[in-house]
């Protein structure tokens, strides 16, 4: 990597938790220089605006919870493991270690107002949930769900209720809400174990 690359990884990395935590509109370049401890010139010579930042931040931050949950499930040899495994990993880990999640806290902010963003959002919901689907639907293949377990409604389920939950969890500064719902959605995929 050269040196070039090698600060604009560092520019992403150190601003990614200013971003997730204060936001796009909250985050101003005097944040971005502190934490990268960068001259403004230093950053704009690699992004020329704080929205061209934030766009590279979301991809980073989607990557490494991608990464994250696929070393997880990737160690489970079974789809009913592997379920359980995504959403021990979803209670134990994302409000800890990221402050939140990324997709809920960029998303609330670009839904009206920065379609780029929006739709990078957007791809990321998509492949949260089909994780999910895919998951249940290779189950069903090899026989530990039956049929009648709703792939594609478990894996929105899923995704609105831990989204709503990691909002509350935040606001009410509790993680109680979180680990209620994946204790509820754990409990729902009991009757379809074959």
């Amino acid at each position: 990597m050269k040196k070039a690359e090698r600060t604009k990884q560092f520019i992403i990395e150190k601003s990614a938790p200013v971003f997730n935590t204060k936001g796009i509109a909250g985050t101003s370049m005097n944040d971005i220089m502190e934490a990268t401890q960068l001259a403004k010139g230093g950053v704009y010579r690699h992004f020329p605006s704080k929205e061209a930042l934030s766009l590279e931040v979301f991809n980073y931050l989607s990557s490494l919870m991608h990464d994250a949950v696929t070393g997880v499930v990737r160690e489970i040899p079974t789809a009913k493991g592997k379920l359980y495994g995504l959403l021990d990993f979803y209670d134990s880990r994302v409000l800890s270690k990221w402050g939140g999640c990324a997709i809920l806290n960029f998303g609330a902010e670009a839904d009206d107002t920065n379609p780029v963003m929006k739709q990078k959002v957007s791809a990321a919901i998509h492949r949260f949930k089909n994780r999910i689907s895919k998951i249940i639907t290779d189950g069903q293949e090899n026989g530990e769900f039956s049929k009648d377990f709703d792939a594609e409604q478990y894996a929105i389920k899923v995704f609105t209720m831990y989204e709503g939950a990691v909002l509350i969890s935040k606001i009410e500064n509790n993680p109680e809400y979180l680990h209620h719902i994946i204790a509820m959605l754990k409990k729902e995929i009991e009757p379809y174990i074959i």
